[in-house]
């Protein structure tokens, strides 16, 4: 099976290491929540496999955070927290360009998008949003900045 286009593990390159930033529920139940994240990247050739995962702060709770995307034939698929049949959301389609990311997420009727994007060569900006009517409307936002020293690719 052939992996990804070239870009694409461009971006997940781009991806790897360690990331920390803070983020905000900015619609639904608790929107106003704000959290704190560290996260650590990784791309495996071989398996055609991106991951990023570790955990988000509220005060003195934390939750563990973790995507896993591979590419299948006809596309990516992979899982955000434990997916569909868990508490998270498949992921089920995807497009890489321009120094962004975007996967389709599913969980039954919701269908949703996350979108990652590299707006320097240690900052990154990841929304997760939801398909409400017609349009698209951001639920989480999280803006990360590399923590370790490695610049691994860049964007252009």
């Amino acid at each position: 099976m052939a992996g990804p286009p070239r870009e694409d593990r461009t971006f997940f390159r781009s991806v790897e290491g360690e990331w920390a930033g803070a983020g905000e529920i900015v619609a639904g139940k608790y929107k106003g929540t704000k959290f704190n994240c560290k996260l650590s990247g990784a791309e495996s050739d071989g398996k055609n496999v991106m991951a990023i995962g570790g955990t988000c702060r509220v005060g003195i709770f934390s939750q563990k955070m973790e995507a896993k995307i591979h590419w299948a034939e006809g596309g990516y698929r992979g899982a955000f927290l434990d997916g569909a049949l868990g508490k998270g959301l498949d992921v089920v389609g995807g497009n890489i360009g321009g120094g962004r990311a975007i996967f389709s997420l599913k969980r039954n009727d919701l269908n949703g998008a996350m979108l990652a994007r590299m707006t320097a060569h240690d900052k990154m900006n990841i929304t997760i949003s939801v398909r409400v009517g017609e349009g698209m409307v951001p639920v989480i936002g999280l803006g990360l900045t590399r923590v370790d020293a490695v610049a691994t690719s860049s964007i252009r």
